[in-house]
């Protein structure tokens, strides 16, 4: 700036001189810094916009579960990661925290699982054998609800089946559970289909219920009527075949299984639904009965005793099953005052009707359902208990014909109707020994005794007799019998030389006989002459002409 024209006094102050400020330059040393500061808030801001969100997910136990260690892994890729790992209030139970990245935040909806995988060995095999070596994590099965939660109880037991399985769940009920579990097999013409998923028991105690899920393409072979039915052990069945051993294969005989086939009397079934109920049989032979729509109930009272006749046996007629005992109860005749003892029946006319041949006319069919019984009984048939099983005494009913039974007939004014009965085998056969010891006792065995002593005794004579006189042939006659053997030997050495081929003897014979030929043969001839010529008898034989 120039400097004003009067001149300073030397007692004046100075004059401030205005100077142009120079441009600032940053320095290179603090583009680290800035550059540093730059990355950090980046990063601190795609921090904050991909964190996901923080679950909470409690189990019995924390084992093979650490903080800060353990992944949860969905399709073998980290979606997350443990945080914390508490004990409850309560004490009760385990409550760890994951955080999951933003993009799995999809997966956290109601019906999603979590359980920790580790190495097990189950019905259903090993599995986890790679956490070995890289450790125990969190498996996923992502749900398919649409209504988002952080909040989760985990399975102690991974599941058998994952959502993204394809194939359909149907529920089986069955009176117990058997041997088999969860991850049990499930058979289909020895193919191995499915497996069993979960089971409850029955909130009445009753049964058990089971949920099974067939793999795809499987599924479809399942029809409104299948039969399931317990394939564990080994099934073995001794006929006039011989013996017959069937199992679905080894695993079932340890591990047990289901197997199941459509009935051979339906066929063209709609496939079954998913979550459709069936039942599930104790065996294949029960699985294929046919189903009992009908049922009769009949009451029986048997003079002997039902020691070995329990609910469940079966009433057989002509070899099939056409029944089963229900009950055995108690009750006071007031006429005959004493205790009987009723057997309760139920009958299956279903049953009944596949005996007859396809196209006959059924006894039901021409008489009714109440008179075909009332025509067996007249008939001769009756009710009677026979032993199933030597071995264990077991007894069961028989519906058979026994043609001197004393006349009876149904008596419909009970309720259920009582039908007659006859003594069983064995009561017979104690009858007739108690009769034949009756006979036995009535014996004079005394009297009887008596008479075979003194027929030994005269027996005993006799003997002594035939042996002396035995003897006196050895002593006396012997002698002459060996002289009169060698007189019969030697006759039988001539006769022997006598009949050779070349004795002379039968060389004379032989020259006899062929002169006694000759002597036929001219007699012949003079017999054929005579019948020709009678008259040469007088006149001659005629000269040959030359």
């Amino acid at each position: 700036m120039p400097e004003p024209s009067n001149p300073r006094r030397a007692d004046e102050l100075p004059y401030a001189v205005i100077e142009t400020s120079r441009r600032f330059r940053p320095q290179l040393v603090w583009v680290i810094p800035i550059v540093a500061a730059l990355i950090g808030g980046w990063l601190a801001v795609k921090a904050i916009l991909e964190h996901g969100p923080t679950v909470t997910i409690t189990f019995v136990t924390a084992q093979g579960i650490e903080a800060g260690k353990t992944k949860i892994k969905y399709k073998n890729v980290d979606i997350g990661e443990v945080r914390t790992v508490t004990v409850s209030d309560d004490d009760k139970r385990v409550i760890a925290k994951a955080e999951f990245s933003k993009a799995a935040a999809k997966y956290l909806v109601k019906d999603t699982r979590f359980w920790v995988v580790r190495p097990r060995v189950g019905a259903g095999g090993i599995s986890g054998l790679g956490t070995l070596f890289s450790g125990a994590y969190l498996g996923i099965d992502v749900g398919k609800s649409r209504e988002t939660q952080l909040t989760f109880t985990g399975l102690e037991v991974p599941p058998v089946i994952t959502s993204e399985v394809p194939g359909r769940e149907f529920v089986l009920h069955s009176k117990s559970i058997g041997s088999l579990d969860v991850g049990s097999p499930i058979y289909f013409r020895h193919i191995q289909v499915g497996q069993i998923v979960a089971y409850d028991l029955d909130t009445d105690g009753k049964g058990v219920t089971f949920r099974v899920f067939i793999n795809s393409p499987y599924e479809r072979y399942v029809t409104t009527d299948t039969r399931f039915w317990h394939a564990s052990g080994v099934d073995m069945t001794l006929d006039a075949n011989g013996v017959r051993v069937q199992t679905e294969s080894l695993a079932t005989i340890l591990a047990g299984g289901i197997a199941f086939e459509d009935s051979p009397d339906m066929q063209g079934a709609p496939a079954a639904e998913a979550g459709l109920k069936f039942n599930l049989a104790s065996d294949r032979v029960q699985a294929m009965a046919r189903p009992d729509r009908t049922v009769m109930h009949f009451q029986l009272y048997f003079g002997d005793t039902l020691r070995g006749l329990s609910p469940g046996a079966p009433v057989d007629f002509g070899g099939v099953i056409i029944g089963e005992v229900t009950a055995i109860s108690l009750e006071f005749d007031q006429q005959s005052k004493q205790l009987r003892f009723p057997v309760s029946i139920d009958v299956f006319p279903d049953r009944w009707q596949g005996l007859y041949r396809k196209g006959a006319v059924t006894m039901q069919e021409a008489l009714g359902q109440d008179r075909g019984l009332d025509l067996l009984v007249e008939k001769g048939y009756r009710a009677q208990l026979r032993t199933g099983n030597l071995i264990t005494g077991q007894l069961y009913v028989a519906f058979d014909r026994f043609p001197h039974a004393p006349q009876a007939r149904v008596d419909r004014t009970k309720t259920p109707p009582e039908v007659p009965t006859t003594p069983g085998s064995l009561t017979q056969l104690q009858e007739t020994l108690s009769t034949i010891a009756t006979k036995i006792q009535r014996i004079p065995m005394e009297e009887v005794v008596n008479d075979a002593r003194r027929a030994l005794q005269t027996l005993n004579r006799t003997l002594e007799s035939t042996d002396q006189l035995v003897r006196q042939i050895n002593g006396d006659i012997a002698p002459d019998v060996a002289a009169v053997l060698v007189d019969a030997r030697k006759t039988m050495d001539t006769a022997r030389l006598t009949l050779a081929s070349d004795s002379p003897q039968l060389v004379q014979v032989r020259q006899a006989m062929s002169e006694l030929a000759r002597a036929a043969e001219s007699v012949r001839l003079l017999a054929d002459t005579l019948e020709k010529n009678p008259e040469s008898l007088i006149r001659g034989k005629k000269e040959d002409k030359p």
